[in-house]
């Protein structure tokens, strides 16, 4: 991610400035988005990458924590009552909650930093995994490609070999049809051609995969 963005919910407009200023003093500043609980429930999820909740009305707080948590992303919520924490812990466990007292912002801080750092790293892992399956998904087709390339190539070879003979034979066929006999002759050598293209394309493959094979040691040395 290039800017993480944090959500703020809260029905206090003092706990989100509190939050937001002692954030202004981190290296990395994320975004902030500040919500209500009034339209808290419009939110994206692909539009944030952490929630901070606090100071929600007693009201409201089951509907928005279960949204939140049901958003699959990681929830922080913070509450001066103890009865509402422990509610929180047994409802709701996905979501870390802990009592404002003290320096609980120096604690806000520390843990969002950790949450958006793992985020992150989640983050790259997906787009890696993502990309391994297409990848994968590539290699899957070229060797297929490859595989069917020796029975392609002989039945390519059998329509060439046919059409040459019939051409031999000068007079036998009327100028359509010998024509036609020509066109596929014309075409089915370009496909050879295309599928010899295939031929160097399995030489650069196999001299890539020893190159790698030969990389992995050094580098298990160097490492």
């Amino acid at each position: 991610m290039d800017q993480p963005t944090v959500l703020i919910i809260s029905d206090d407009p003092e706990f989100s400035r509190s939050v937001t200023a002692r954030w202004q003093s981190e290296r990395n500043l994320p975004s902030f988005t500040l919500m209500s609980t009034e339209v808290a429930l419009d939110f994206d999820p692909e539009s944030f990458h952490l929630a901070v909740a606090g100071a929600i009305r007693p009201q409201a707080l089951s509907v928005v924590l279960e949204a939140m948590e049901a958003a699959g992303k990681r929830v922080l919520f913070l509450s001066d009552d103890e009865s509402t924490l422990q509610m929180v812990h047994h409802r709701w466990p996905g979501i870390l909650a802990w009592q404002i007292e003290g320096n609980w912002l120096d604690t806000l801080i520390l843990i969002a930093r950790e949450s958006l750092h793992r985020a992150n790293a989640e983050a790259r892992a997906y787009r890696a995994e993502q990309a391994n399956a297409r990848l994968e998904t590539q290699a899957t087709l070229g060797r297929y490609m490859l595989e069917m390339r020796h029975g392609l190539n002989n039945a390519l070879t059998s329509v060439l070999g046919n059409s040459e003979l019939l051409l031999l034979e000068p007079g036998t066929l009327s100028s359509g049809v010998r024509s036609q006999i020509e066109t596929i002759r014309h075409m089915s050598l370009r496909m050879h051609e295309i599928l010899q293209r295939f031929s160097s394309l399995e030489k650069e493959l196999k001299v890539v995969s020893l190159q790698t094979a030969k990389e992995k040691p050094q580098s298990a040395v160097a490492g």
